[in-house]
């Protein structure tokens, strides 16, 4: 597990966590389940690391992050623009995992989305279910199996996250 850099500092964050979402490859399931969520930028700056809260870890195993920008319009990701893979471990429960990047350029008001994949761990992720009725109004949840080439979005689920900038 890696640690927060002390040179960013938190844009947009999530930590509702009253649910768990899946990802990888349970056994009694023939697809492998990857994660996602879009958000809208707050601030102009260089994104150096994405956090991820780890619910718990069935499996472990690598697990690769990919940062994309994202069009809301027609819900379409574009090519990644940085990638980062961590080892989840078993004794990452109930922490928050850092996935630290390459630092890329982010504009504000413009939305991104990363994206969580695994081939051989079983990780779940906290995510918030809104029980008030009120959509996520930063982004959605993105929910998809391997070999669906659009997924799912919903607006009342997001992921606990944390999306940091350079200082």
């Amino acid at each position: 597990m890696q640690t927060t850099n002390r040179n960013s500092h938190p844009i947009l964050s999530q930590t509702k966590n009253n649910t768990t979402l899946w990802v990888g490859h349970l056994k009694t399931d023939p697809n492998d389940h990857i994660a996602g969520q879009t958000f809208k930028c707050p601030s102009d700056g260089l994104v150096n690391n994405i956090q991820v809260y780890s619910s718990t870890v069935q499996q472990p195993g690598d697990v690769a992050l990919s940062l994309h920008e994202f069009d809301p319009t027609s819900q379409t990701w574009g090519p990644a623009i940085c990638n980062s893979s961590l080892f989840f471990e078993k004794g990452d429960d109930a922490r928050w995992i850092s996935f630290h990047l390459s630092p890329v350029e982010l504009k504000k008001d413009l939305t991104y989305g990363f994206r969580l994949q695994t081939e051989n761990a079983l990780i779940g992720i906290g995510e918030a279910a809104s029980h008030s009725q009120q959509p996520f109004t930063f982004g959605n949840e993105w929910q998809n199996d391997i070999g669906n080439e659009k997924g799912h979005f919903y607006s009342y689920f997001s992921l606990a996250f944390k999306v940091e900038l350079c200082a």
